[in-house]
C-alpha cells in the first residue's frame, strides 16, 4: 500500500453544526494519497453520530476527553504517517483542489517547509464576507505578527517534528508560535489561490476571546527576545514586533467591540511604529466611529462589507 503523501488531522468540540462540511471538504478532495483523523473532544451535541457516518472513509477517529486544541491536534499527528500535514478546525473547511496545489508546491520546492495560501471569510450563516489575501512573508514578517490563515497551511512532517509540535501552554496564537519554529529552521512561501474557508461568528474563538490573542501575543514577544533561534532577529527589529503585538491586541479587541481599549492599543502601537497603524486606518476610523455611535459603526461596516461582496463575485462559485 502506498505511503500517505498528505495527513489531516481535525480537532472539534461541540461543533456538529459544521463539522460534516468540514469533513466532507477533506473527502471530496481529488489526493488518493491520504490519510485522515478526526479527533473529538468528548462533543454531546451530535458530532459523534456525524462523524460515524463517514468512518468508513477515515483513516481513524475519537471522541474522548482531551486538553484542548493543541492537544487534540498533537494526539492526532501522532497517529499520522504523511510526509505533509495539515489542520481543519471543525467550524472550518477546504476548497477543491487545495490539497493537489499544496503537495504539487512542496514536491516543486524542496527548500520549502511550510506553503499557505488564501482564505475566504464566512459569517456563522456561511455566507462570504471577505477574503483574506496575504503576501510572500519572511520569519521577520511573522515575528511582527503578519499572520497567515491557518486553515490554508501546509507544512512538511520533518518540519512538524523539528519544531516539536504545538505548545499545549498557547489557546489562541498556537498556530502562529508553530509557525515561528518552523520558518526559524526552514523556508516559507505563500501561493496566492484561495485554499480553505473560515468562519467568523460570534460563538467563535476569535470573537468570544477577543480579549486573549493579544495577551498571547505579548507572551510571543517574551519568548522571542529568548529563544536562541529568534534572539538575533528580535534585538534587530525589537520596536517592530513590540508594535506588531500591541497592534494585533488593538484588531483584537476592535472585533471584540471593545472600542476603548483597542484605541488606546491602537495608540501605544502608534507610538513604536506609526506606520503599521496607518496600514490599518479604516478599522482605526471605524473603532473610533464605535465609540460615539455604535449603531453608526454597524451600519458603515455592513455598507463596506456590501462593496466589498461585489468586489469577491470571481468567489462566490466556492459558496455554491
Amino acid at each position: 500500500m502506498r505511503r500517505p503523501t498528505l495527513s489531516i488531522v481535525t480537532p472539534s468540540w461541540q461543533q456538529a453544526a459544521y463539522l460534516e462540511k468540514t469533513i466532507c471538504s477533506v473527502l471530496e478532495q481529488d489526493t488518493p494519497a491520504l490519510e485522515y483523523f478526526v479527533m473529538d473532544g468528548g462533543s454531546t451535541d451530535g458530532s459523534a453520530e456525524i462523524i460515524r457516518k463517514y468512518e468508513d472513509r477515515l483513516t481513524g477517529w475519537v471522541s474522548e476527553r482531551d486538553q484542548g486544541q493543541a492537544d487534540a491536534i498533537n494526539k492526532g499527528f501522532a497517529r499520522c504517517s504523511g510526509e505533509i500535514f495539515a489542520w481543519i478546525n471543525s467550524d472550518d473547511f477546504y476548497l477543491p483542489g487545495a490539497f493537489s496545489s499544496a503537495i504539487a508546491y512542496l514536491d516543486a520546492h524542496p527548500e520549502v517547509d511550510l506553503v499557505y495560501g488564501d482564505v475566504l471569510s464566512l459569517d456563522g450563516e456561511s455566507r462570504l464576507i471577505n477574503v483574506m489575501r496575504f503576501a510572500e512573508y519572511e520569519l521577520k514578517d511573522l515575528m511582527t505578527f503578519r499572520i497567515v490563515g491557518q486553515p490554508a497551511v501546509f507544512f512538511r512532517r520533518s518540519a512538524w517534528e523539528a519544531a516539536g509540535g504545538l505548545d499545549l501552554s498557547y489557546h489562541y496564537l498556537l498556530d502562529h508560535h508553530l509557525w515561528l519554529r518552523i520558518a526559524a529552521r526552514g523556508g516559507m512561501a505563500y501561493v496566492p489561490e484561495p485554499w480553505a474557508a473560515a468562519r467568523f461568528y460570534a460563538q467563535a474563538k476569535n470573537r468570544a476571546h477577543a480579549a486573549d490573542f493579544g495577551k498571547e501575543a505579548l507572551r510571543l514577544v517574551d519568548w522571542m527576545r529568548t529563544d536562541l533561534l529568534l534572539q538575533s532577529l528580535y534585538e534587530e527589529h525589537a520596536r517592530e514586533i513590540n508594535a506588531g503585538a500591541v497592534w494585533l491586541d488593538a484588531n483584537y479587541l476592535s472585533n471584540g467591540r471593545m472600542a476603548w481599549k483597542s484605541l488606546a492599543r491602537y495608540l501605544q502601537a502608534a507610538l513604536l511604529s506609526p506606520g503599521r497603524v496607518g496600514e490599518d486606518f479604516r478599522r482605526v476610523a471605524l473603532t473610533l466611529l464605535m465609540t460615539v455611535s455604535p449603531r453608526s459603526a454597524e451600519r458603515l461596516f455592513e455598507r463596506g462589507a456590501q462593496r466589498r461582496l461585489h468586489s469577491l463575485m470571481e468567489y462566490q462559485r466556492y459558496m455554491d
